[in-house]
Parts: C-alpha cells; sequence; structure tokens
C-alpha cells in the first residue's frame, strides 16, 4: 500500500476551535515544526481575510524546507488572486457539492456552482500551481452528485478531490463507498474527517483502506466544533491497526504535539489532546 500523505489543517480548520487564534509568529513557529516533523503538506491559510493573513502564509512559505504549503479558497476568482500573492504551492478550491449548501446556503445551482469552479481552476493553473478542489458537505450528496463533481474536476485538470464530511455525519461503511467511488471516477482521493460522533479516525483509515491517498489532520484533533481527525493519533493507528505508514512517524506526531502544546495557554488546551498526557478538561462536542 502506498504511503499515506498528510495535509496538516492546524493552521486553518483547527484554529476555528473554540479559544483558539493563533498569532502570526505562534502560526509560522508551528509550520516549522511540522515541516522538521515530515508532515508532507501544510494548509497554510485563507488568504481572503486580508494583508495580515497573507503575510503570515508567505513567511510559512519561506519557513517550510520540504514541506508543500497550500492556500484554501471559496469558489471565486478574487480568493484566487489572493492567493496569488502568496505563491503557495497549492491552491485549493472548495466547492460545494449537497443540495443544503448549493440551494439552501448559496441560493444558487449546481450549474452554476461547476462553472465557477471551472473559472477558478483555470485561473490558479495558470500561475502554475498545482489545484485541488474540496467537495464541501460530501456527507450530504448523493452518489450521483459526487460523481459529476468529479468529472467536472477532471475536466478542469483537477487530479485531487478532497472528500470533507464538513457536519461531521459520515460512517466508515459510507466512506468506504464514496472513496472507491470517486477512485473509479479517476481522480486521487483526500480525506477531511469531523469528529462530531468520534468517527474522524476511523473514518480516516476507511478512506484509505478504500484507496485515499491523502489523509486531513490537525495537531491535537482540534478544529471547529468536536474537532478533526488528530496528527499523532491517526498516525499511531494507521501503523498498529491499519498497516500502513505514514512519512509522519507516530513518535515524531505525539512530540511534535507535545512540545507544540507548551507553546499554547493551558485554558486553550482544554478538553484537546488527551492522548498527551495532560488532564485538561473536557471536550464539547458539536452534537
Amino acid at each position: 500500500m502506498p504511503e499515506i500523505i498528510i495535509v496538516d489543517t492546524t493552521l486553518r480548520d483547527g484554529e476555528q476551535a473554540p479559544g483558539f487564534a493563533f498569532a502570526p509568529a505562534l502560526k509560522i513557529r508551528l509550520a516549522s515544526m511540522m515541516d522538521e516533523a515530515g508532515v508532507d503538506q501544510i494548509e497554510a491559510g485563507v488568504p481572503a481575510m486580508g494583508e495580515n493573513e497573507k503575510a503570515t502564509i508567505r513567511s510559512i512559505r519561506e519557513a517550510c524546507a520540504t514541506a508543500r504549503v497550500s492556500t484554501w479558497n471559496r469558489l471565486r476568482e478574487s480568493d484566487v488572486r489572493h492567493s496569488f500573492d502568496c505563491s503557495p504551492h497549492i491552491i485549493h478550491l472548495c466547492c460545494p457539492v449537497s443540495d443544503r449548501q448549493i440551494k439552501d446556503k448559496l441560493k444558487t445551482t449546481r450549474a452554476e456552482v461547476l462553472a465557477s469552479l471551472a473559472k477558478c481552476a483555470a485561473l490558479a493553473a495558470s500561475r502554475g500551481a498545482e489545484v485541488t478542489v474540496g467537495f464541501e458537505d460530501a456527507s450530504h450528496a448523493t452518489p450521483d452528485q459526487l460523481k459529476e463533481a468529479a468529472r467536472a474536476a477532471r475536466q478542469c485538470g483537477v487530479v485531487r478531490v478532497r472528500l470533507s464530511d464538513t457536519v461531521g455525519c459520515y460512517t466508515p461503511d459510507k466512506v468506504w463507498r464514496a472513496v472507491r467511488m470517486l477512485r473509479e471516477a479517476g481522480v486521487d482521493v483526500e480525506i477531511h474527517a469531523h469528529n462530531d460522533f468520534g468517527m474522524a479516525v476511523a473514518n480516516s483509515l476507511m478512506a484509505v483502506n478504500a484507496g485515499a491517498r491523502y489523509v486531513n489532520t490537525t495537531l491535537w484533533g482540534i478544529g471547529e466544533r468536536a474537532g478533526n481527525c488528530g496528527l499523532a493519533t491517526f498516525t499511531a493507528a494507521a501503523a498498529r491497526l491499519g498497516n500502513t505508514s505514514c512519512a509522519v512517524d507516530s513518535r515524531k506526531a505525539l512530540e511534535l504535539e507535545r512540545l507544540a502544546a507548551t507553546l499554547l495557554p493551558q485554558k486553550s488546551m482544554s478538553g484537546w489532546g488527551k492522548h498527551l498526557g495532560y488532564s485538561y478538561g473536557t471536550r464539547p462536542f458539536g452534537l
């Protein structure tokens, strides 16, 4: 089985956890530590948030010796242009795929979303960056909707898509079927799991078993609501339970999380990273 590629999103999705707001210097320090530990890709932030965010992403890009740096963008050409200011290796486009996201939230049509995807992907690729696409709220999309989005991504020259369990309701069996379907559609798959029902690591392992090569993680599993797939927990589970290997050794991942935890106030760490041996309290769940 090919080596699993870790895409860490601590600095973007992880920062959405209650009580976390990383100062620019801390973001750069954390990124450097992840780079030294062997993390393959670091999702550094959202350039459209403003000049301070862009300056931090540029500094992260300069600080990383081997990790590739990516930016997160909405399906807006203006977002892509903001990313150009950061010179990332990878420009990631977030593409809603469920009816509730497209019709109820954005008040638009699927055809308009896919047209925006084509425009944004072409613009992003014009500067030489790798383009990846995230299927937002994939767990609420039908199989046909996922296949349609995968075909559209392939037509744009995109070869890697992110299966995003935006609201944390995937189960391992559903993840397996979705990943197999996307692999059969000819795209590489990246899994982005949330932990609302405690399934983030299990869903990520099942995605790997089904053929996904990329796994999103965060330090200590921090993230929106109940959090994401924890780096140290996943790498240990992949090695011991999944019989797969990651570029980030599980011992290095655990040491990284322990060291990084010392840089944050204990109040912020409340309820996170229980495998580190600390007693921080209880975790807030997003149920």
